[in-house]
């Protein structure tokens, strides 16, 4: 690889700088998961269709595989690593776990960070607007019910405590 046909970027990642030496044509997700080592971020259809590896850039909700590499230089990315605050888990993950949102969990990391980001625009979202924030995500177990019932008790859970976790 010829110095020309790589780039030198660096990027918050979960709250700590990074930097990797990418080629123009990297994606995100292969960056996140091949050279940093952040697997949590699931490869699925490679067409932003499916959802499992959606991040946080900048707060938004983005298919890591759509992005490349040298357009995410200087912005923040959030991955599903940096979702829990060392051993406490975010008040998304908890619902999860506890309405059994999750079955074979493919789906899981790409939904949470969705769902983060709706939660940290509208803190307390209606249950047409859940289904709306979600919608670019599939899930081929749950059938959406319960991830939309724990999305709703995380809301009411975040409202209770300030927001805090989000």
């Amino acid at each position: 690889m010829t110095e020309a046909s790589t780039h030198h970027i660096r990027f918050t990642l979960n709250g700590s700088e990074v930097s990797a030496d990418v080629k123009a044509n990297d994606t995100l997700l292969n960056v996140l998961r091949e050279q940093l080592g952040y697997t949590g971020t699931k490869r699925g259809c490679e067409t932003g269709e499916c959802g499992a590896c959606t991040v946080l850039v900048d707060g938004k909700a983005v298919n890591a595989c759509l992005i490349l590499a040298p357009k995410v230089d200087g912005r923040a990315i959030q991955t599903i690593e940096g979702l829990a605050k060392g051993a406490e888990l975010h008040p998304l993950q908890k619902a999860f776990i506890e309405e059994g949102a999750l079955q074979c969990g493919f789906c899981g990391p790409g939904m949470l960070m969705s769902a983060k980001a709706l939660l940290d625009e509208i803190p307390n979202p209606t249950e047409d607007q859940v289904r709306r924030g979600i919608s670019g995500n599939i899930c081929r177990c749950t059938g959406y019910a319960k991830i939309v019932k724990a999305i709703m008790k995380a809301s009411r859970q975040m409202a209770r405590v300030g927001g805090e976790g989000a």
